[in-house]
């Protein structure tokens, strides 16, 4: 079934509601002095992908690309959309006028898949942090700020149905 206007709309919100949320559980960790990604490197690996080069040995050592720290923000926040997108395409539309916590934070949770198989490896961290000095510090760091964004997928759902029911 399509969804409506006011359906897409409702995901777009919950999945900048959510991506708002990591964001802010990010910035409590990195004042609390646990590094974080920089997201110009996302933006540096999306520049680079958008010119045909998907992989890299170490992106932090690829050469930069014109405003890539907006570009990774704005990836960022398109991809916590798409994660939205996902989670009503699991649960159905009904989803967006009762969210429930457990499909939001299992949703949450299975998106950490995306940097494991997908960002970290392209970006030369390799399989789920393989590469890293730390790789099970990276791998539980990142599994916590996806369940965080879980969360943040049902306190979004919540509030936007609570107040455009």
């Amino acid at each position: 079934m399509t969804p409506s206007p006011e359906e897409l709309i409702r995901v777009a919100l919950i999945g900048v509601g959510a991506t708002a949320t990591m964001d802010l559980w990010l910035l409590l960790l990195r004042r609390a002095g646990v590094p974080q990604l920089d997201f110009a490197l996302i933006g540096r690996w999306a520049g680079h992908a958008a010119r045909g080069r998907w992989r890299h040995e170490a992106i932090a050592r690829a050469e930069p690309v014109p405003r890539e720290r907006a570009l990774g923000w704005l990836v960022h926040y398109a991809v916590g959309i798409g994660f939205a997108g996902l989670l009503v395409a699991l649960h159905g539309a009904a989803w967006l006028r009762e969210p429930r916590l457990l499909p939001a934070l299992c949703t949450g949770v299975a998106t950490v898949l995306a940097p494991w198989l997908l960002m970290q490896p392209a970006m030369g961290a390799g399989i789920a942090a393989s590469r890293t000095a730390a790789p099970m510090r990276n791998r539980l760091r990142s599994l916590a700020n996806h369940a965080v964004f879980g969360v943040g997928l049902y306190l979004a759902g919540w509030c936007i149905a609570a107040l455009v029911p």
